[in-house]
């Protein structure tokens, strides 16, 4: 009777799909593809890339098609956002959170800001994301203003709190107001 060997090659097995999982993180999360940056080092946007595609096809760009890639893209920063800091009455940037006038605030309204910032890139110069273009402004304008106002350092003054709840209800919504825009890009609105 012949003895074999298969402790090590059990062992490989877990390594190799581990290995397998990082790979397709990778490809998923987009992390270190220089291959998917514009001529400027920035991320290529979802938009930009099927525009793309389609020009290297010779086909016609789908709206549709589009409209999902946007959706994808802004979808796994609103997702990660909300794990991150939540949303609505969750969200520390909540009227009614006691941290409201915390640096945690103020983090929330900063990747608030960038998942808008990233929206108006992936829908610039292109139509049927009106919702979309008008809820990333409008957070934009909300983040910064709480930033600008001093909000996360805890102003003592009654006026400078009160200064800073509209600016921060607007980011606690943030996220779910992006995806309703996202959700509307898709029927052109």
């Amino acid at each position: 009777m012949t003895k074999t060997r298969r402790g090590p090659i059990r062992a490989a097995v877990p390594l190799i799909q581990a290995a397998a999982l990082a790979a397709l993180a990778v490809l998923v999360t987009g992390c270190g593809a220089d291959a998917d940056r514009d001529g400027d080092g920035r991320p290529e946007s979802a938009g930009r890339a099927a525009l793309a595609a389609d020009a290297g096809t010779g086909a016609t760009p789908d709206k549709a098609r589009i409209a999902e890639n946007v959706k994808s893209a802004l979808e796994v920063r609103i997702s990660t956002g909300e794990g991150r800091f939540g949303s609505g009455t969750h969200s520390p940037c909540a009227s009614s959170s006691p941290k409201v006038f915390t640096e945690e605030c103020g983090e929330a309204a900063d990747y608030t800001r960038e998942a808008a910032r990233f929206a108006l890139d992936e829908i610039d110069g292109r139509s049927g994301f009106a919702t979309l273009g008008t809820t990333a402004r409008k957070l934009d304008k909300a983040a910064a203003t709480y930033r600008d106002l001093g909000c996360a350092r805890n102003p003592a003054a009654a006026d400078a709190r009160k200064a800073c709840l509209d600016p921060a209800a607007v980011v606690a919504q943030g996220f779910s107001d992006l995806r309703d825009g996202a959700n509307l890009g898709l029927a052109g609105k």
